[in-house]
C-alpha cells in the first residue's frame, strides 16, 4: 500500500474545509473532492445572485472572495506532498 505525506500547510488548508486525508488517501482524490466543493460553492453563489440576495455588480467581488478560500486547487495534486516524501 502506498502512503502519502502531505505538506503541513496543505493539511491546514484542507482542515479548513473539513477534509482530513489519511496517509493512504491519494492526493488526486482529495484534489478532486476540493475542486468539487469549490464548484458547489460557486453554484450556490450563482443561485444566491439569481435569488436577488446581492446585486450583480457585487458578484465578481463575491467570486474573487470565494476563490481566495481555495488556493489549493491551483496546485497539482503532487504539489500537495512533502518534497522529502521518499515515493
Amino acid at each position: 500500500m502506498t502512503t502519502y505525506r502531505y505538506r503541513r500547510d496543505v493539511l491546514e488548508q484542507l482542515r479548513a474545509h473539513g477534509v482530513v486525508p489519511t496517509p493512504a488517501t491519494r492526493p488526486e482524490l482529495v484534489h478532486e473532492f476540493v475542486s468539487d466543493l469549490y464548484r458547489y460553492e460557486l453554484r450556490r453563489l450563482r443561485a444566491r445572485l439569481l435569488c436577488g440576495e446581492f446585486e450583480k455588480k457585487n458578484y465578481l467581488e463575491q467570486v474573487v472572495h470565494l476563490r481566495s478560500k481555495y488556493p489549493l486547487i491551483s496546485l497539482k495534486p503532487w504539489q500537495w506532498l512533502d518534497a522529502t516524501d521518499p515515493r
